[in-house]
């Protein structure tokens, strides 16, 4: 079983991580410095990259979670820039449909696991469940669930399920890394005022937003719950301050070169007899 790369971001696994505690913008820095560090951090990812596609034995599943406005959609273009785009694909996951919603909660992002030698992301994901749905639990009315969800372990035995599928995961060769985005509130009202100001980003705006900011609180604590319940060795979560996109693109494109680094892969060897057949080949083609 893989375990990650240690790293100042990464959530305890003993429970004791405190959403209060958790930085939402790093030390004063020069945007240049994080910028060469993400440059050459995604020159690394795409070598990497087509190392695990060759070797097809792991897979990779990147997750990224955090409130409106904190970065996910610009962080996932940045960091997987030199990605090719025939081993990787990332997934967007929004209200459930019906047909979504007639089966359990792990299903619809279930489908969209990576296959041996791909990557795959998450923007937003079955998290959603214990955040969203626990902040606004009249949702679970559409859900048409066979047992109560007002009982003491609902919220403990849906984090279970998902804590139950990363290692079943891990076991089978995925590497799982898990990002939350830290932006600040303040940071979030600057961030949506942006998008009312310029023309390029209004389309992204949604006045149920502004709605959600009263919920603040709430969702910080489930925040807190989800990632104490399921950061773990095999499928860690990563509290990356959010404020600064700079620095938090360069974290989080290190730290999945790290892991991925951290697997040792190489190029694969010829077994004698296609190394046989491909000097057969060699030999044909010079005759020819």
């Amino acid at each position: 079983m893989f375990v990650a790369p240690d790293s100042g971001f990464m959530v305890p696994f003993d429970g004791s991580f405190r959403v209060a505690g958790a930085d939402t913008s790093p030390p004063e820095h020069k945007k240049s410095h994080a910028r060469k560090r993400l440059q050459i951090a995604v020159r690394q990812l795409g070598e990497l990259q087509r190392l695990l596609f060759a070797n097809d034995a792991h897979s990779m599943l990147l997750v990224f979670q955090g409130m409106d406005a904190s970065g996910k959609d610009s962080t996932i273009r940045a960091v997987m820039a030199g990605i090719s785009p025939i081993a990787c694909q990332a997934f967007s996951f929004k209200r459930p449909t019906r047909s979504e919603l007639d089966r359990d909660f792990l299903w619809r992002t279930s489908r969209s696991l990576p296959r041996r030698g791909r990557i795959s992301i998450f923007n937003r994901s079955q998290y959603e469940e214990v955040l969203v749905v626990r902040v606004h639990p009249e949702i679970l009315e559409n859900q048409r669930l066979p047992c109560a969800s007002d009982s003491n372990t609902f919220w403990s035995e849906r984090l279970e399920s998902i804590r139950d599928q990363e290692k079943h995961l891990a076991r089978n060769g995925v590497i799982i890394l898990k990002f939350w985005l830290n932006v600040s509130l303040d940071e979030q009202k600057k961030r949506f005022l942006s998008r009312l100001d310029e023309p390029e980003k209004i389309w992204k705006f949604n006045p149920d937003d502004i709605v959600e900011r009263n919920y603040w609180d709430r969702y910080m604590h489930a925040y807190e719950e989800a990632l104490n319940a399921t950061s773990r060795p095999w499928a860690p979560w990563y509290a990356i301050p959010a404020d600064r996109k700079p620095y938090m693109r360069a974290s989080v494109a290190e730290i999945i070169v790290a892991a991925l680094s951290g697997l040792g892969m190489h190029w694969p060897v010829p077994s004698a007899a296609d190394q046989h057949r491909f000097d057969t080949a060699r030999r044909q083609l010079e005759e020819d």
